[in-house]
This record gives C-alpha cells, sequence and structure tokens, in this order.
C-alpha cells in the first residue's frame, strides 16, 4: 500500500510540476490591468514633482521558442507625468513593447523581461488644459520586469508582475529641455493558453 501511494504522489509531482512548461511554439494571451506610478527625470526637475498614480491596461502575447525563452509583446495603455505645486501634468500613451522573456525556476513560474519599447502620445494634459503640442508624439523606451504565475488550470494561469519603464527620449519638443519619463506598474493578468 506504501507502493503505491508512494508511486500516485510521484505521478501527480511530477505532473504538476510540468503543468507550466511551455514547448516550442506555445503562445500565451494575457490581458492585464495594473496600478503605476511615474514621474519626470532628468538634470532639469525641480525637487518639488513628485509622482502621479493611475490605472493602466493592455493586453499581452508571449510565443515560446522553447521552455526558457519567449517573446513578449502587446499594446498597453499609460498614464505618465508628474505633479507639482501648480498643478499635475498628465501623459497619456499607446505603447507596444518587445521584450525578451527568461521563464525560470524548477516549473519555470518565475519570468523576467527586458526589451524596448515605442510609445504613442495619444493625449497631454495640464490641469485638464490640453497641451499636447509641447510634447514628442513618440516617446522611445527600456523596459523591464520580473513575474510570477498562479495555475489555476493546464490552460489559465494569473500572472502577478511588475513592470518597469526607462524613458530613453526626451518628451518635451523644446529641444533645451531634457526631461524623460519613469514608469512602474504592478500589474495582474489571466493567462490563456492558445
Amino acid at each position: 500500500m506504501k507502493k503505491i501511494i508512494f508511486t500516485i504522489a510521484v505521478v501527480l509531482t511530477a505532473t504538476i510540476a510540468n503543468a507550466q512548461l511551455r514547448e516550442k511554439g506555445t503562445t500565451e494571451l494575457i490581458p492585464q490591468i495594473g496600478y503605476s506610478s511615474s514621474n519626470y527625470v532628468g538634470n532639469q526637475v525641480g525637487s518639488g514633482n513628485s509622482p502621479i498614480t493611475d490605472l493602466s491596461f493592455g493586453v499581452a502575447g508571449d510565443y515560446f521558442f522553447n521552455n526558457r525563452w519567449s517573446l513578449r509583446s502587446g499594446l498597453l495603455f499609460q498614464t505618465m507625468g508628474t505633479e507639482i505645486s501648480v498643478g499635475t501634468e498628465k501623459l497619456k500613451y499607446i505603447t507596444f513593447p518587445v521584450n525578451a522573456n527568461w521563464h525560470f525556476g524548477s516549473t519555470r513560474k518565475w519570468n523576467l523581461n527586458f526589451g524596448p519599447s515605442i510609445g504613442f502620445l495619444t493625449s497631454a494634459t495640464d490641469n485638464g488644459t490640453d497641451v499636447k503640442e509641447l510634447f514628442n508624439t513618440t516617446q522611445l523606451g527600456l523596459n523591464y520586469g520580473i513575474g510570477y504565475k498562479i495555475e489555476v488550470s493546464k490552460q489559465i494561469s494569473i500572472l502577478i508582475d511588475y513592470q518597469g519603464m526607462s524613458g530613453l527620449s526626451k518628451i518635451a519638443k523644446d529641444s533645451s529641455i531634457n526631461v524623460k519619463n519613469a514608469y512602474g506598474s504592478f500589474d495582474l493578468g489571466c493567462v490563456f493558453k492558445l
């Protein structure tokens, strides 16, 4: 009887441990929502600036090259900006990241991702006043993040992750102003294996 119980335990453990491993060619779709914080960075940013917070959302996809590496991309709707003593600047972007995604741990539930992104400015306001003409319409950034998947079934998981972005391009059209965005978001997503 002990041998039968031991055998069943080994089979169940092996099945559960390999449930998150993805094979070459597997694709995952990940709708997500997050709580974000952003601020301006640069040598011309005053000491009175403080971060703004907002909700972010989007959809990501992962294409697996093997059980360790995938390409993660998608479309994200993000609010960036800063709060200063005279008001709040909010810049809204549609961002397209292209990240290498490394899956690690014995069951590959952890992931670490990094890569470039391009953001397209959809609106810019200063205390509710439209100031889009003062800002560049595109933003280049460097993305990075870490996440963990909680398996619900073989086809569905919950993803909890943190994603950050450091702006590489100036946000203002005025070439003398060297200010960039810094952004971070704690996200919750539902992973669907296609």
